[in-house]
C-alpha cells in the first residue's frame, strides 16, 4: 500500500486515536485510521451506557492530582486541552453539555452515540479515512506496519503512526493489551498491565452471596489505611465492586498484590451520632426477632445487616452476643478481607503500559521516531468521574499535535 509523505497511520479508534486523527486533519496531514473491529469507537460507546461522563468540574489543580504519580508527565496536556475545551468541543459537535450534582459533565442527551456519530461525519468531512478490521500485528523486516485483514495481510508505510490501541480492560471491544509485546520487542519499557477502576473478590457465606448478590450498600463510607471515601459499593457473587471500590481500588490492588489480602473497613452508617444510635441499640427489643429489632433501631439495609452478620461470624459471634456499644462499633467498621483483584478483563480501565520516560514532549517514542503514543496504553490511571476520557482526549490531542510537528520538521 503505497502513501504520500504526508500520511499518518493511527491505530485505535477510540477518543485518543480520533482526536489525534482531528488533530492532524485539521493540520493538512493524509489521516488513516485502522481498528480491528468492524466500527469505532466501541469502548467508547460502552462507557456511555449509563450516562456519558465526558470529564469533571473540579478546579484544575484538584482535577490534575486525580493522576496521582502520572500527574507531572499529563499535566501539560491536560491543561493544553482542559476540561473547558473538551466542553467547547463537544458543544461545536451539536451535544451540548451539562454539569451533574457530582460535579460530573455529561452531554444533555446523555448517551455517547449521537457525539460519536457527529463526530464521526466531521472526521469524514475533513477527509480522514477509516480502515476498520484491520487488526495491528507490529512491523515487517522493512519496518512497515502490518495488519491483518478479512482480505489478508496488509503493509502500510506512513510517515508517522500514532498508536492509541488503549489498554487491557474490556478486551472483546478491541482493548486486549496485544500491542505489549510488539513495542517490548523493540526494546520499548513497558510497566505490567494490571486492573484499574476493579472489583475485588471476597470469600462470601454461601447464604450471604446466594441473598446478597447484586445489592447495593448506599452512602457507605469505606476506608483503607489513610484513605477514605464515601458512595456506593456493590456486594458481587464473587466480591465486591462500585464506585466507592473504584475511588480506592488502586491502593487496595497494590496490597493484594503484594500481601495476598487487604482490609476494608465499611462504616454503614457514617453520619449517625454514635451515642444516639448506642441508645437505640440499648432499647429492650420485646418479642421482635434481633434481625427486626436492628434494623428499625439502627435503620440499617437487609443487605447491610447480612454484611456485619458475616464479620460477626468471622469473628466466632452472633450480633445478637454483642453489646450496643460493640455493635455500634461494628457498624461503623465493618472489616471486609479481600483476598483477590477481579479480572482485567473486567475492569473499568487498566493501570501499567508504556513508561513516560520512553515518551518525548511530544509524545513520540523516543526509541521510535515518527511514532507516538496516546490513551490508555501509557503509564497512567485515574478513577472513574470524567478523568479517564479527559487524559484519553487530551493525550490523542498531544500526541496528534507532536505528529503533525513532526510532518512539518
Amino acid at each position: 500500500m503505497s502513501t504520500t509523505s504526508q500520511h499518518v497511520a493511527i491505530i485505535g479508534a477510540g477518543p485518543a486515536g480520533l482526536m489525534a486523527a482531528e488533530v492532524l486533519a485539521q493540520g493538512g496531514a493524509e489521516v488513516t485510521v485502522y481498528d480491528a473491529m468492524p466500527s469505532a469507537g466501541r469502548k467508547f460507546l460502552m462507557a456511555g451506557r449509563g450516562g456519558l461522563n465526558l470529564t469533571h468540574s473540579e478546579p484544575l489543580p484538584q482535577f490534575l492530582a486525580r493522576y496521582r504519580e502520572a500527574t507531572p508527565h499529563l499535566k501539560a496536556a491536560i491543561e493544553a486541552f482542559p476540561p473547558s475545551a473538551l466542553r467547547d468541543w463537544s458543544e461545536a459537535l451539536g451535544q451540548e453539555t451539562f454539569v451533574g450534582s457530582s460535579g460530573r459533565v455529561f452531554p444533555k442527551a446523555f448517551k455517547a452515540s449521537p457525539l460519536l456519530r457527529a463526530w464521526l461525519r466531521r472526521l469524514d468531512s475533513q477527509g480522514v479515512k477509516l480502515a476498520l478490521r484491520h487488526r495491528w500485528s507490529g512491523w515487517d523486516e522493512q519496518g512497515r506496519l502490518r495488519f491483518q485483514t478479512p482480505d489478508g495481510s496488509v503493509a502500510v508505510e506512513p510517515r508517522a503512526t500514532v498508536l492509541t490501541l488503549g489498554g487491557a480492560s474490556w478486551p472483546r471491544l478491541g482493548s486486549d493489551g496485544a500491542w505489549a509485546e510488539f513495542l517490548a520487542a523493540r526494546a520499548v519499557k513497558i510497566s505490567p498491565l494490571r486492573p484499574a477502576n476493579s472489583g475485588f473478590t471476597v470469600a462470601w457465606s454461601d447464604i450471604f452471596r446466594d441473598r446478597f448478590e447484586g445489592q447495593p450498600l448506599k452512602g457507605v463510607v469505606l476506608t483503607f489505611g489513610q484513605h477514605t471515601v464515601r458512595g456506593e459499593a456493590i456486594v458481587t457473587r464473587t466480591g465486591i465492586e462500585g464506585g466507592a471500590i473504584y475511588a480506592l481500588s488502586a491502593e487496595l490492588r497494590e496490597a493484594v498484590l503484594r500481601d495476598g489480602r487487604a482490609m476494608l473497613n465499611i462504616a454503614l452508617r457514617p453520619d449517625a451520632e454514635i451515642g444516639e444510635l448506642t441508645a437505640r441499640l440499648s432499647a429492650v427489643k420485646g418479642k421482635q426477632s434481633f434481625s427486626n429489632f436492628l434494623r428499625k433501631a439502627s435503620n440499617l439495609s437487609p443487605v447491610a445487616i447480612g454484611l456485619s452478620q458475616e464479620a460477626a461470624k468471622a469473628s466466632g459471634v452472633s450480633l445478637s452476643q454483642l453489646s450496643p456499644a460493640d455493635l455500634v462499633r461494628l457498624i461503623q467498621a465493618v472489616p471486609v478481607q479481600l483476598n483477590g483483584v477481579s479480572p482485567i478483563a473486567r475492569a473499568i480501565s487498566s493501570a501499567g503500559g508504556i513508561a513516560f520516560d520512553e515518551l518525548d514532549d511530544a509524545f513520540m517514542l523516543r526509541r521510535l521516531p515518527g511514532v507516538f503514543a496516546a490513551g490508555e496504553m501509557l503509564d497512567w490511571e485515574a478513577p472513574t468521574g470524567g478523568y479517564l476520557l479527559q487524559a484519553s482526549f487530551a493525550t490523542g490531542v498531544a500526541a496528534g499535535r507532536g505528529a503533525l510537528k513532526w510532518l512539518n520538521s
